[in-house]
């Protein structure tokens, strides 16, 4: 279903899964032309609990306007609990590179990107291409043989240690008169995550510092400040960093590239602003 058509991009809403009576789509936004183009897999944010594809389309029409497609994934969350979001984010990427030709998409050009708990989200699907959990949903009979692999991964104040931020909101409450914007962090763990051990195997903070065997690709963290809800020290971490840097160093050390872009904190999400994702997508899905 076309939703809208601009004069250079044109925005589908395309069922691709049906979880029972639940359908999963992706909101495809597209340069206007034959292709092929690049595509990039995108999560929204809202602590693994709600948000949809429509916090994606401003940043998706961005990117489609700079020669790149988006599609922003309404990926299952909250009480459907860790590990569905990575079944459906597996599937969604399997699913537009069997589909791509159809779509005017190049399937070996495929980058991924996620805001807040979509970051966290996206790094680990990035990491993970082929485990079995994730990859447990099947594409329909007769599609091609394709992975979920992807060529870069971005984030966009990502919570890549949920455990870290978890114990930093539980803290601040139980220590009385917490500052707004814990407000209800820590329940929406809770929903999702069930349990800390959940929060440390899903972690790909931890999983560089474990030396799990994980894909390493070019990334960027595109990083407001200041952000104590994402850029925070980890007290129980030996490194006197905050997480950003801390998770830029053990990716430089496990042999990965990776950019931390600042930028002013209360214009964060403005459009106009997303220069540094964009030419990094576009340098890396060239």
């Amino acid at each position: 279903m076309t939703i809208t058509d601009a004069p250079s991009v044109t925005t589908d809403d395309i069922e691709i899964y049906r979880h029972g009576d639940r359908p999963m789509i992706i909101r495809l936004i597209r340069p206007v032309g034959a292709g092929p183009f690049p595509a990039i897999l995108d999560m929204h944010g809202g602590c693994w609990c709600k948000g949809g594809p429509d916090e994606c389309s401003a940043r998706g029409e961005v990117f489609a306007e700079a020669g790149m497609a988006s599609a922003a994934l309404d990926f299952r969350q909250a009480a459907d609990i860790y590990p569905s979001s990575l079944e459906d984010i597996n599937y969604a990427l399997r699913w537009l590179k069997a589909h791509a030709e159809e779509l005017r998409l190049d399937a070996g050009r495929i980058g991924i990107l996620g805001q807040s708990s979509g970051g966290h989200l996206a790094m680990l699907a990035a990491m993970r291409p082929n485990e079995p959990r994730y990859a447990a949903l099947p594409l329909e009979p007769g599609a091609p043989d394709v992975d979920a692999s992807v060529r870069c991964v971005g984030m966009m104040w990502p919570v890549i240690n949920p455990l870290s931020r978890y114990r930093r909101v539980v803290g601040l409450r139980a220590a009385g008169d917490p500052p707004a914007w814990v407000a209800d962090l820590p329940e929406r763990h809770d929903t999702y995550w069930v349990t800390e051990k959940n929060m440390e195997e899903a972690n790909p903070m931890l999983a560089l510092e474990r030396g799990e065997a994980v894909e390493i690709l070019p990334a960027i963290w595109f990083q407001g400040t200041p952000d104590p809800v994402h850029d925070y020290r980890d007290p129980e971490s030996p490194l006197d960093l905050n997480e950003p840097e801390r998770f830029a160093e053990n990716y430089r050390k496990a042999g990965g590239t990776i950019e931390i872009a600042h930028v002013e904190q209360g214009n964060r999400s403005d459009p106009a602003l997303l220069g540094p994702l964009v030419e990094f997508f576009q340098q890396n899905l060239a």
